[in-house]
């Protein structure tokens, strides 16, 4: 070893060394003075004033709530509605719903708005009267279903005699397709008891009127007058499209059978198109068509008996016999009405057997477009129910 390393005094060096350590110790780590300063400087960054956050806050706040509406509502006009005229202002919800200018009966937030009276306690049909459950026939319904996994139906079926009912999917929503044609129907002798329509009353085939789909109107000649009585007969028996929209516009169109819907106390009936209506947004259930029925036959003050005798007429005539009628016994009356739109088949009506037993019958049957197991659910079905009801 040198000679200056031996004769250093290593006890002072250990002393400084030491006291060094001790002030810049941290933690169990040794930093040197550069680092030290640099901790300090970092800390004092974290430390945040929290009223100065939220003064700061209060302030972008106050600006995005001065400036975003009106650069929402800029943005929203060049893109939804953009034209070169700036002085020309458009109402975008007039446009989507332009009845609304000149029928409503409701004011919201400056905008007039139609709604309709859901919970009326004047309502003008009665409510089915409803005994108990038929658990016998419900089960053979049931089991039915089974066989027929690609068929989601709804059945409603009430007993004249008993009051007894069974209710299968009853409530739910079901596009109705042409039954739809019922509420059209009693709305037209509702009309025709106040004295706004006659049977008599003649209306042009336009070629506004001719409509696709079921019925031969479409190919008669434009402005072929008919009555209103042949407008009715063929839009029950033949399910005539274009004689169902001339019988909608001369009762005041789409709104005013809707409206009228809702007066019977009905729920969740309702249309949408005009027909023919193929997505299948005109809808009901069938339980509510079962109402209509009901009403039709047994509330004397819904319906004038002239009207009710006109309504049988016409029901009792319908062309298609191949649904629930084909499940019927020989000799049995059926005043019904058919519907079909591919996805969904059914037929609602009035069965009197030959001994006289009358009961209510709906069914509706969702399936694939076209798919004939819907067909024949629905006459199985019917004969179940038939050989129920006459045993």
């Amino acid at each position: 070893m040198p000679k200056l390393a031996r004769d250093y005094n290593y006890s002072n060096y250990s002393s400084y060394t030491s006291n060094t350590v001790s002030d810049v110790r941290t933690s169990g780590k040794i930093y040197s003075y550069s680092q030290m300063r640099k901790r300090k400087i970092k800390a004092r960054k974290r430390k945040k004033n929290p009223l100065r956050f939220l003064l700061s806050s209060l302030i972008v706040l106050g600006l995005l709530m001065i400036f975003m509406p009106y650069s929402f509502s800029t943005m929203k006009q060049s893109v939804f509605a953009p034209t070169p005229y700036k002085n020309i202002s458009q109402n975008l919800y007039q446009i989507a719903f332009p009845v609304t200018n000149y029928l409503s009966n409701n004011w919201y937030l400056g905008e007039r708005k139609f709604s309709y009276p859901l919970d009326s306690k004047d309502a003008q049909m009665n409510s089915i009267i409803e005994g108990v459950n038929i658990p016998s026939l419900q089960g053979e319904l049931l089991r039915l279903m089974e066989e027929y996994p690609m068929v989601k139906p709804a059945i409603y079926v009430w007993d004249y005699e008993t009051q007894n009912y069974v209710d299968i999917n009853a409530s739910k929503i079901y596009p109705v397709a042409s039954i739809i044609k019922i509420p059209v129907l009693i709305d037209l002798f509702k009309s025709i008891e106040n004295g706004e329509v006659a049977l008599d009353d003649t209306i042009l085939l336009t070629e506004y009127y001719r409509s696709e789909g079921s019925g031969n109107l479409q190919y008669m000649a434009g402005n072929t007058p008919f009555t209103v009585d042949k407008l009715a007969q063929v839009m029950i028996t033949e399910s005539d499209n274009s004689a169902t929209n001339m019988i909608m516009s001369q009762i005041g169109g789409m709104n005013t059978v809707n409206q009228s819907v809702r007066d019977w106390g009905l729920k969740n009936t309702e249309i949408h198109t005009w027909l023919p209506d193929m997505r299948g947004t005109n809808h009901s259930t069938a339980k509510e068509i079962a109402q209509m029925l009901y009403n039709i036959d047994l509330n004397e003050k819904f319906l004038t008996d002239a009207s009710r005798n006109k309504i049988y007429d016409y029901m009792s005539h319908v062309h298609n016999d191949r649904l629930i009628q084909a499940g019927l016994g020989k000799g049995s009356v059926f005043y019904h009405k058919t519907g079909d739109i591919g996805k969904v088949l059914g037929d609602a009506g009035i069965v009197v057997t030959p001994t006289g037993k009358r009961y209510i019958v709906v069914i509706l049957a969702h399936r694939p477009h076209n798919a004939p197991q819907g067909k024949d659910f629905i006459v199985k079905a019917s004969e179940i129910i038939y050989k129920y009801m006459v045993r």
